[in-house]
């Protein structure tokens, strides 16, 4: 009789364990499957210029005039002032190409999609679409031309403001290092300093 009580004893014990062992394994803490949320490195800005096409064919557009006196001649040296992308300031540029032009930043929403691009430098006044012979004004919508950062081409623009200026295409290496850039777009004369010089764009 205690054998065969042990024996129940014994069974109900081994049905006890087994069950607080398969309860203990169900309630274990899923593995958080949600994904983390989204997050934006430019603050909704996009002013970084971290996408754009650094270099380029060296092709301009159409009807777009070769300046006759510019400031930095064609072959020579200035050191840039400007910070459009990381690595630009500072870095020695070789003028490729000096123009006549208006030269404009803009804001637009990428046709890709995403967050808007605000205060872009620049576009020219040729690489809009049928701008007409005048300047346009802060304010004034186009449609932009220039593939310079994805979506940009064939986006609605609006002017952040317009300069009458000598834009260059130049080449540099950034001063972060990497592969040397050629035939960038644009560089404006005021971002431009004599090569030696100590000035800094303001």
């Amino acid at each position: 009789m205690k054998r065969k009580l042990v024996m129940i004893i014994a069974a109900v014990m081994i049905a006890v364990l087994t069950a607080c062992g398969n309860n203990t394994a169900n309630s274990s803490t899923p593995p958080n499957t949600t994904p983390p949320a989204p997050t934006n490195s430019n603050n909704g800005q996009q002013s970084d210029h971290s996408g754009m096409n650094h270099s380029s064919s060296g092709e301009v557009p159409a009807g777009l005039k070769e300046a006759q006196n510019p400031k930095f001649k064609v072959g020579s040296q200035a050191i840039m002032q400007s910070d459009h992308m990381p690595g630009m300031k500072g870095a020695t540029a070789t003028i490729v190409g000096a123009y006549d032009t208006t030269a404009y930043a803009v804001s637009y929403t990428p046709t890709t999609g995403g967050e808007p691009v605000k205060n872009h430098k620049w576009v020219i006044h040729e690489e809009l679409k049928n701008p007409g012979a005048e300047a346009l004004k802060p304010g004034a919508q186009a449609t932009l031309e220039a593939d310079h950062m994805p979506g940009m081409k064939g986006a609605t623009g609006t002017i952040d403001s317009a300069e009458h200026t000598t834009v260059y295409m130049v080449d540099y290496t950034p001063t972060t290092g990497g592969e040397p850039v050629k035939n960038h777009k644009w560089v404006t004369e005021s971002e431009l300093s004599p090569a030696g010089s100590q000035a800094k764009y303001q």
